[in-house]
């Protein structure tokens, strides 16, 4: 089954009977890391990094000024 990656569009080939709901998977193309969301049809969502987000250390930034 063809599926496409929410963040760039590329078709994925994944087997809807061989992933799992809560499953892990990364787009070859722009090497973001998705979840499945639901396994008929599948359906995948693209998970938000841990890492540096610029919206929150502005954020903080703010509060250590006052």
């Amino acid at each position: 089954m063809a599926v496409v990656c929410p963040e760039c569009d590329n078709p994925l080939s994944i087997d809807d009977d061989e992933v799992e709901e809560g499953e892990t998977l990364q787009c070859d193309e722009c090497g973001v890391e998705l979840e499945v969301v639901a396994v008929d049809p599948v359906e995948l969502m693209a998970l938000e990094e841990d890492g540096y987000d610029d919206e929150d250390a502005a954020h903080l930034n703010d509060e250590d000024e006052e």
